[in-house]
């Protein structure tokens, strides 16, 4: 894909969908730019979608956080762990287009909410954005690694299509397509926040033959080879579609995920907290690898965790657990930096895709 490829009119329509399509606390954050540059103030909603007024965090919750902040600095060539990053940034090199280098290409489509078997959407319904990036060196009728990315996640401004082009060419990912679809509307933390398995079930059922059919491509049936992405609900959605198919996915990466208290029902009363409270702590270890980030100012960053709306006690929680039931994560904690932070992305996506990917093999089934 050259830099003068039809990625322009892709990020013309993101932008027509970004009103609709991102909830009050996830802007699409462009390189650079924090979306979230304060945490609220105590007494403040615990999370910008509304909420009861929450505690202000305690004493004790603010000495566990600012140890997050003594971590040791993230490298290329870590291991599992906890990390951090700042609080300087700069962005990487591989998401800027490489003379030489192979460019793919994205293919745009939409889907209309009136021909799902899982959400049709009310009234006159809606219509979903979905974009395809494929490879230069996609062999046609090869089933291939794939990344699902919820909010068509970094397809703006090439970020995304240009960073798998560089480290596609430069052999650190394996060739891979990527399948960037956009949320619901008004209906997209339903579709994110609910801790379940349909929105998996939708993508696999409805996108992903559709992806394959417009771009004329084939998706490995390998969970090892397909992976999710996200920001915010979008990264909890990423998270939650492995977590309850793991025959699908086997590899989660997450930005500012909202690990909290958004979408419950009787099985899980606070919503996505009980991944960290309850779900991962009780439940024997699963095939993923997970690479997880959240920021020093990210959302409900100065409440108290009783009221489950706090991000960066989410994350860190999720970081224990996770490594007490032995999975392999990377956590990585952002100073002086907000929720889904332009500039951390922009500093950190081309190292933790190429973690995420470790030990793939090419085999597909």
């Amino acid at each position: 894909m050259s830099p003068k490829s039809n990625i322009t009119l892709t990020a013309l329509c993101l932008l027509t969908f970004a009103g609709m399509a991102f909830g009050a606390d996830d802007p699409p954050a462009a390189p650079g730019a924090a979306a979230t540059p304060t945490p609220p103030a105590a007494g403040a909603p615990a999370g910008r979608r509304g909420g009861p007024p929450a505690a202000p965090i305690t004493p004790e919750e603010q000495a566990q956080i600012a140890k997050l902040a003594d971590l040791p600095a993230w490298k290329v060539g870590d291991g599992d762990g906890n990390y951090s990053v700042g609080p300087m940034y700069a962005p990487a090199p591989e998401q800027t287009a490489r003379e030489g280098v192979p460019h793919g290409k994205v293919i745009q489509f939409s889907m209309e909410s009136a021909g799902s078997k899982f959400y049709p959407g009310t009234g006159d319904g809606f219509k979903r954005a979905v974009y395809v990036y494929v490879p230069a060196q996609y062999v046609p009728g090869t089933p291939t690694p794939c990344i699902v990315s919820c909010d068509a996640y970094r397809v703006q401004n090439n970020q995304l299509p240009n960073i798998l082009d560089n480290l596609i060419a430069d052999k650190r990912l394996p060739v891979m397509i990527a399948v960037m679809v956009m949320p619901g509307g008004p209906e997209r933390s339903v579709e994110y926040d609910t801790v379940s398995g349909k929105y998996a079930e939708f993508v696999e059922a409805e996108v992903l033959p559709r992806a394959e059919k417009e771009a004329g491509v084939t998706i490995t049936k390998d969970p090892d080879g397909r992976m999710t992405l996200g920001g915010s609900s979008g990264g909890v959605a990423a998270f939650t579609m492995a977590w309850f198919h793991p025959e699908l996915y086997h590899r989660v990466l997450s930005y500012s995920g909202t690990f909290v208290n958004l979408q419950r029902n009787a099985e899980v009363p606070h919503g996505a907290w009980e991944y960290h409270e309850n779900l991962i702590p009780k439940t024997p270890a699963k095939p993923l690898r997970v690479w997880l980030h959240v920021s020093e100012r990210d959302n409900g960053a100065a409440t108290a965790g009783s009221a489950y709306r706090n991000w960066v006690i989410a994350n860190q929680q999720m970081a224990i657990v996770l490594k007490d039931k032995g999975y392999h994560y990377e956590f990585v904690y952002a100073k002086a930096a907000g929720h889904t932070d332009g500039k951390v992305i922009a500093q950190t996506l081309p190292q933790a895709l190429a973690w995420v990917w470790q030990g793939y093999h090419s085999v597909t089934k």
